[in-house]
């Protein structure tokens, strides 16, 4: 149990809506699965069969930050809370901490009584290590299970299409509709038009009182 490796890895950093989830996984002692892949070279079938088998088969967690986190802290900082939270919650399910944790890019620093811990970063990760395939595959079914709950709330942004991405569709939308209560303002700085009035709207709507 003592070479066990923790995984972690985000999705939703490029956003213009919604949070920056990352996921940290920890497999079972010997456990392989033959779609313990990168998220992005599995289709939406693979990625769910994938997910429920890892959930069966690791210890894993997740660690999510708001929009307005981001806003807040900058992509950059906030992604390394997320990655934070999401390793501390997945060891304090554990009887021993891993021997290791690799990490997809981000040069993760931990705390206390967790510097012991060999930390690894490098771009690609996910195709490297089956635990950051694992990280990276739960993480993106639950960013995208958030963006179509999103979705159905906000159903001016077609956000269950592009969860959020800079597409096309979405940038039109947005310079259409103006941002809604999740977009991130830093990410939309640089867009010629936003309709203040129509967030302030949303506003009042979800935050009014009884």
């Amino acid at each position: 149990m003592g070479q066990l490796v923790c995984g972690v890895d985000e999705v939703g950093r490029g956003c213009l809506a919604g949070p920056v989830v990352t996921s940290a996984v920890v497999l079972h002692a010997g456990k392989r699965f033959e779609l313990l892949k990168d998220s992005k070279l599995l289709s939406k079938e693979q990625r769910v069969r994938a997910a429920k088998w890892i959930k069966q088969h690791s210890w894993y967690a997740y660690g999510i930050v708001s929009h307005s986190e981001i806003d807040r802290y900058n992509i950059y900082q906030a992604t390394m809370r997320a990655m934070k939270r999401a390793v501390m919650h997945v060891i304090s399910q554990m009887t021993c901490l891993p021997a290791r944790i690799i990490v997809d890019a981000m040069p993760l620093k931990l705390d206390g009584w967790l510097n012991d811990i060999e930390i690894m970063y490098f771009p690609e990760a996910e195709q490297a290590s089956v635990s950051v395939a694992a990280a990276s595959i739960l993480a993106k079914e639950k960013r995208d299970e958030l963006m179509n709950v999103y979705g159905r709330i906000f159903p001016g942004y077609a956000l269950a299409q592009h969860k959020g991405y800079a597409t096309s569709t979405h940038r039109k939308l947005v310079q259409q509709e103006g941002r809604s209560i999740i977009h991130r303002v830093t990410f939309l700085k640089n867009f010629n038009e936003i309709l203040e009035e129509h967030y302030e709207q949303q506003i009042e709507l979800f935050s009014g009182s009884d």
